[in-house]
């Protein structure tokens, strides 16, 4: 199951909750605001987090990650390269916004990981690589739920912005081409900001 939760910092965000029905565990992708409303969210739907998964780390997307790792006590990943986003507020861009955020606390994953629940170890999802819009832009994919979190890599209509720091466009239209296109087409992409979209409708835009 995917619950989506539009949260507001600076800017609307999309924060994923990716929950095993069977277990009602799962992972809680994006934290990027309003930790109190999250944190409800979990409690009132009874649900246990077992691991915060970031797509990459700007302030936009990280924003809540402290008080709900402290409040959960719970591992923070993202992918390799992450620690630049991480621990620098200028160029996770929150210094400029007037809240700067430091992680302090994150495991930072190779790529292909696969992460799966404690409670359910068939309940998974696999760290793809998707360098573009930031230096470690990560997609959380799942073959078997047909989904991926893909961040701020693609966009129903569009795609992410490569004019902050590590930021490229030939990279992120060769991740687009060789990462996104390449999952099924059935895919739905889980969006860092707006609806979702599948991998055949953005292949048609193309």
């Amino acid at each position: 199951m995917v619950h989506t939760m539009e949260v507001f910092g600076v800017i609307e965000e999309n924060a994923h909750f990716f929950i095993d029905d069977e277990t009602r565990h799962g992972f809680l992708i994006d934290p990027g605001a309003q930790a109190d409303e999250l944190l409800k969210v979990i409690s009132d739907s009874g649900w246990t987090i077992e691991k915060i998964l970031l797509t990459h780390g700007h302030f936009d997307h990280i924003g809540a990650v402290n008080e709900i790792q402290c409040a959960l006590k719970i591992p923070v990943c993202m992918s390799k390269g992450g620690d630049y986003y991480a621990k620098d507020p200028a160029i996770n861009c929150s210094a400029f916004v007037g809240e700067p955020i430091v992680l302090d606390d994150v495991t930072c994953l190779e790529d292909s990981a696969e992460i799966s629940l404690t409670a359910n170890p068939d309940f998974s999802v696999k760290l793809l690589p998707a360098k573009g819009h930031t230096l470690d832009g990560a997609i959380y994919y799942s073959s078997r739920a047909g989904v991926a979190f893909v961040g701020d890599t693609i966009f129903c209509g569009s795609y992410g912005r490569t004019d902050l720091p590590g930021g490229s466009y030939r990279d992120l239209m060769t991740t687009i081409r060789d990462v996104v296109f390449a999952l099924p087409d059935e895919t739905v992409l889980y969006t860092g900001h707006g609806s979702q979209t599948t991998v055949a409708a953005e292949k048609a835009l193309y």
